[in-house]
């Protein structure tokens, strides 16, 4: 583990998970795949239904219907199943987990509305237990519902189109996101496992807002010059929000998700070591130069501590692509 500690190494989480300590993360916070089939890297089934990631006749053209998932209802019995499919593919990962976590420590998961609850079962089943679900609220949202009068007017339904007018097709604005916040059971008390692991407490006063305690209502949003390096990518600045609630300097949090790397320069900003995995290279690419960089994450003075980023072992990676 010591070779991947303040590294981010790209892999399949379900083979790096295993290299952890056991009793070794204080905190794992990551924004996993929610299994809506954004794209590929989000397509977590065995269904090979040729519309998916697809667009329709009407949605060409469109950035706002750039791609899309299967319907709710489902096609078929396959399209069904994505949704157990998922919550398989997250017990997979939780069950990996659950023993390299300390008693008492946070597990943040960003997730969907449509099927976050799939991924609250699975870590339930795994052992964790759910504390809460956040609300992170965001600044804008874009709307992706069509106008079902132009789908009318479309095939001709011109009476229809004008009874149907002011209606849409899809959901309201998706203006926020939630955060399921789980901890890992602990034998005894709280306050025992604090004084043990040094977890399972909250750092109120640390993210208190014009003197104001926080709330399960979080608004963040990107910094002025955050490039946007990943769709899915969420604001360094929520990030350290929960770094700085869940755990203390130069403890470690694990990113398994870690994507373009923003939990890992979070942890670079509040002096904690880190452990991300990616399973795409070109992310992990990515994330490492924002880490390397002197960018608007650098920190300050006062806060600088050097970190000594170390190159992962490749034969690491071979034993565990094996295991």
């Amino acid at each position: 583990m010591d070779e991947i500690l303040n590294d981010i190494v790209a892999g399949d989480a379900l083979a790096l998970i295993p290299l952890l300590n056991d009793d070794s993360i204080h905190c794992c916070i990551s924004d996993i795949p929610y299994g809506i089939s954004l794209d590929d890297w989000d397509v977590l089934h065995n269904n090979t239904n040729s519309a998916l990631l697809g667009q329709s006749p009407a949605q060409k053209g469109k950035s706002g219907f750039k791609r899309r998932g299967k319907p709710i209802r489902g096609w078929s019995e396959a399209d069904r199943a994505i949704p157990k499919e998922y919550q398989d593919w997250c017990f997979a990962w939780a069950s990996l987990l659950y023993p390299k976590m300390k008693d008492g420590a946070s597990l943040f998961i960003f997730g969907a509305r449509r099927t976050l609850h799939r991924a609250i079962v699975a870590l339930e089943d795994s052992g964790f237990l759910l504390k809460d679900i956040l609300a992170w609220e965001k600044p804008n949202a874009h709307h992706r519902a069509q106008r079902i009068s132009i789908v009318m007017s479309r095939r001709g339904l011109d009476k229809d189109s004008e009874k149907w007018s002011g209606w849409r097709l899809g959901n309201l604005a998706p203006i926020w996101e939630p955060i399921a916040w789980f901890f890992k059971p602990y034998p005894h008390t709280i306050t025992d496992v604090v004084l043990k692991n040094e977890v399972g407490a909250m750092n109120v006063a640390a993210v208190q807002s014009d003197g104001k305690n926080p709330n399960n209502l979080i608004k963040r949003w990107f910094e002025e010059d955050e490039h946007r390096w990943h769709e899915a990518q969420k604001p360094v600045s929520i990030l350290e929000f929960l770094i700085t609630l869940a755990t203390r300097k130069q403890q470690i949090v694990l990113d398994p998700f870690i994507g373009s790397g923003s939990t890992a320069v979070a942890c670079q900003r509040l002096n904690r070591q880190f452990i991300g995995f990616d399973i795409n290279p070109e992310y992990v690419t990515i994330a490492k130069s924002r880490l390397s960089s002197t960018s608007l994450y650098e920190k300050t003075p006062q806060e600088a501590q050097p970190q000594q980023y170390s190159m992962f072992d490749k034969r690491i990676v071979s034993e565990a692509k094996t295991t």
